[in-house]
């Protein structure tokens, strides 16, 4: 088969998949040597049923076709008469060869010879299986080969087909290991079930309390305990790991070749981390198989999405795995309560911020799809508030083909479901198309502070700020110096990253825990702990181009106003990232470094209010977001503080 690299993938497929196939194959090349001059055998139209089930799917299939001489046209693959039928006897006879191996000695290949009469393969005649046969053998897109050209531009659309099939499939396939009642079990004994459970009540009660109304349930308040547990406590983030011989810094360095064990836990790749100290290279094995991500408890977001989503099952709560084109992956969680599907990202611990990758990271989506036990959805439409821009984008595939082909995964999925449960599927797909129709529009704080949805829902979560209006309406976080700071005559504000938490000095050393519950404002900035390091910091949300945060003291509610202004923060940059600290005032903006020294910013003598802000940006490549960083400290020293804000007050 030199040469034929579409006959060689064939091949690899399993035996039924293979035989069932080259009779397709076959069927389509004799019918074209048997009549030559028969237009009706030179054309094969690519919506037909047999051909977008039974061999579009296959590996090497399509390809097959190519290598006898078929061109794609604008709805039909067609043999040209221009095409060499020599090629084609070529190709057929390699097919009939592998066949009749594989069919045993003794036993001819049953696809018709050239010579004697032949008809298209009845659908009704192959295997029901074939598309979910094919998914254990297909796992990932199509990849070239350093030997094989790239496919001719007639090609390309149904190689990209093929590739976005089989990911469709492959996604298909592996959330049916999060069903395993085993691995549920195994999920549970890792996770602290009785304290999440006995925390989501709370929430509830806390959510009830702020809003009457509120008609949530304890699952919804469960799946937010589960998020700030996962990503505090349980899973942690990689970008390289510590050297395995000094614990020093290492640097990617391209890939290894995967152990017998990597491959038994579905590691096909594994990335080589290099110390020059050392002149060692620490692997790092990509794990597919959320088992062995139970033991792991790291890795980055395919790692993140496909623990949380095992976990989320484990809790007894209907979760889907959700796969972005733009690579990225996450979980959706369905909320009883409030009859929709809610959008969560363990990295971020992020719920129901659908336009956080758009907006607030300015990725170009495409293509976005729901994984679960008996549904594959297209919810691209509510991760985007610009639907055009998106369309543009959507190149892949054809619509059509891509509705018939999810339609097609769907239909297999729920072969054995009740009729029950279909009429629930069928419910809850017809809500989500309505949610679609109309491109959201992003609010102010959809990347911070939240203000849509239920006052319940938002105090649930903690961002409805320190007080609500009487309209509901969040209200940011702004400091007003207490009676204490007043008789003193001071506001005194100390951050502790390492302890995650504030203190006013002059107010009784009172605390306030959660370095974003005293924001006044908050964007696409995140507090990153580094397990591995032991090191805890600020810094931008991945992806995002900039991040800002800032601190408000407002004097005039208690008759004051600003006298000195005094500010002490830490920050650090890598390669060409940047940070700039600012104070405002009304009338006046001033800069100060980072630096750790206690700078006396003059100008901002006589306003009534103060911002201390901070604006992330620059870097290099993917770890952009990580080269400008707030309070970077050590997690073992917890004494200094890292940011201190000292205003000295007189009366208005």
């Amino acid at each position: 088969m030199a040469g034929l690299q579409g006959v060689s993938a064939l091949c690899e497929n399993s035996n039924d998949v293979f035989l069932d196939v080259s009779k397709l194959l076959l069927t389509y090349a004799d019918n074209i040597l048997r009549n030559p001059n028969e237009e009706k055998y030179r054309s094969i139209r690519i919506g037909n049923p047999t051909f977008s089930t039974k061999l579009l799917p296959i590996k090497g299939a399509v390809e097959c076709l190519f290598e006898m001489g078929f061109e794609e046209a604008e709805t039909h693959l067609v043999f040209p008469k221009s095409a060499s039928v020599d090629q084609l006897r070529r190709v057929r006879e390699s097919i009939a060869a592998e066949r009749e191996q594989r069919m045993g000695a003794g036993q001819r290949a049953s696809a018709p010879s050239p010579a004697s009469p032949a008809s298209p393969a009845s659908p009704a005649s192959r295997p029901t299986s074939i598309f979910s046969t094919a998914s254990t053998s297909a796992q990932a897109p199509v990849r070239q080969s350093p030997t094989q050209a790239p496919a001719p531009p007639q090609q390309q659309s149904l190689v990209s087909n093929m590739a976005l099939l089989r990911t469709l499939q492959s996604n298909s396939q592996h959330v049916l290991v999060y069903e395993n009642a085993a691995l549920q079990r195994r999920a549970q004994s890792c996770m602290p079930r009785e304290q999440l459970q006995a925390r989501a009540k709370e929430r509830l009660q806390q959510a009830q309390e702020a809003d009457p109304g509120c008609n949530l349930a304890e699952e919804d308040m469960l799946l937010l305990e589960m998020l700030q547990w996962f990503k505090g406590d349980f899973f942690s983030w990689v970008d390289c790991l510590p050297c395995s011989q000094c614990g020093g810094h290492t640097q990617s360095s391209g890939s290894l070749p995967p152990s017998a064990d990597d491959l038994r836990w579905d590691a096909g790749r594994v990335e080589s981390h290099y110390c020059s100290t050392c002149s060692l290279a620490t692997r790092f094995p990509r794990y597919n198989n959320p088992e062995k991500l139970l033991e792991t408890r790291r890795g980055r977001c395919g790692e993140w999405a496909n623990c949380f989503t095992l976990c989320c099952r484990a809790m007894g709560l209907e979760a889907r795995y959700i796969w972005d084109y733009t690579d990225h992956v996450w979980t959706e969680v369905y909320s009883h309560s409030q009859h929709r599907w809610l959008h969560c990202d363990p990295c971020e611990n992020a719920c129901d911020k659908p336009l956080l990758y758009e907006i607030g990271w300015g990725k170009k989506l495409s293509y976005v799809f729901a994984f679960s036990k008996d549904q594959v959805v297209d919810v691209t439409w509510r991760y985007s508030c610009k639907h055009e821009e998106v369309l543009s984008r959507r190149t892949q595939a054809e619509e059509t083909w891509l509705l018939h082909t999810v339609n097609g995964l769907n239909n297999l999925r729920q072969q054995s479901v009740t009729a029950g449960r279909k009429r629930e599927l069928l419910e809850r797909l017809l809500v989500e198309l309505v949610e679609f129709i109309s491109p959201k529009s992003p609010k102010p704080g959809e990347l911070g502070g939240r203000i849509s949805g239920s006052l319940g829902w938002r105090a649930a979560r903690g961002e409805t700020g320190p007080a609500t209006d009487p309209k509901g309406k969040t209200a940011e976080f702004v400091f007003i110096p207490t009676e204490s700071e007043k008789s003193a005559k001071v506001f005194h504000l100390q951050y502790n990253v390492t302890t995650d938490c504030y203190c006013r000095v002059h107010n009784g050393e009172e605390q306030i825990p959660g370095w974003d519950k005293a924001l006044w404002k908050k964007e696409s900035v995140f507090r990153k702990t580094e397990h591995d390091w032991h090191m805890v910091y600020l810094a931008r949300t991945e992806g995002s181009a900039s991040g800002r945060v800032c601190w408000r003291v407002v004097c005039s509610p208690v008759g004051m106003k600003i006298k000195a202004v005094s500010v002490r923060a830490v920050s650090q940059t890598f390669h060409s990232g940047a940070v700039r600290w600012s104070a405002h005032t009304t009338e006046t903006t001033k800069e100060f470094p980072g630096d750790g020294e206690t700078h006396a910013l003059i100008g901002l003598s006589g306003s009534a209010e103060l911002v201390v802000e901070a604006e992330l940006s620059g870097g290099d490549g993917r770890e952009a977001w990580q080269h400008a960083q707030l309070f970077r400290h050590s997690m073992k020293e917890s004494e200094t503080s890292s940011l201190e804000i000292l205003v000295e007050m007189e009366d208005a």
